[in-house]
């Protein structure tokens, strides 16, 4: 990087059981499926990468909110991610962002291309496979923060 410190991120992952795992990072732990086939009940390693997508735009929402600033009092997102077999890999990630905001579609908009352009785990992915989404938004049912 040029002149800055880059940024680290760590975590520690054990086996806890036959099929489950146990990662840790700061002071919380999760646990996820490491079955050979795929659980019903914790999310395996295709899922929490989806997770930590929607994290990412999640966390940018709340930072472009208060850069731009941009009001809202509440949003979800939906993430799909498919894979192809041979070679194992991620083809697409498709989003829906739900945003309870009275902004003009315009400012919907400027910020929906931050979160596109400043997303650490988003630009990752997009850069090994196709990432597309929308921003819905739907009329806010509390005060906007």
């Amino acid at each position: 990087m040029s002149g800055s410190t880059a940024l680290r991120y760590e975590v520690e992952a054990r086996v806890v059981a036959a099929g489950v795992s146990e990662g840790r990072c700061k002071r919380s732990a999760i646990r996820f499926d490491t079955s050979s086939g795929q659980g019903d009940e914790l999310p395996g390693p295709a899922e929490l990468l989806a997770l930590a997508f929607a994290a990412c735009v999640l966390k940018n929402l709340e930072r472009f909110s208060e850069l731009l600033p941009f009001s809202y009092s509440g949003a979800r997102i939906r993430v799909t991610a498919e894979r192809q077999e041979a070679p194992p890999r991620f083809t697409r990630i498709a989003y829906e962002l739900r945003i309870e905001t009275r902004e003009p579609p315009e400012r919907v908009e400027r910020l929906h291309r931050n979160l596109m352009k400043f997303g650490t785990v988003y630009n990752t992915l997009a850069a090994s496979c196709e990432v597309t989404g929308v921003v819905i938004v739907e009329e806010p049912s509390v005060p906007a923060r």
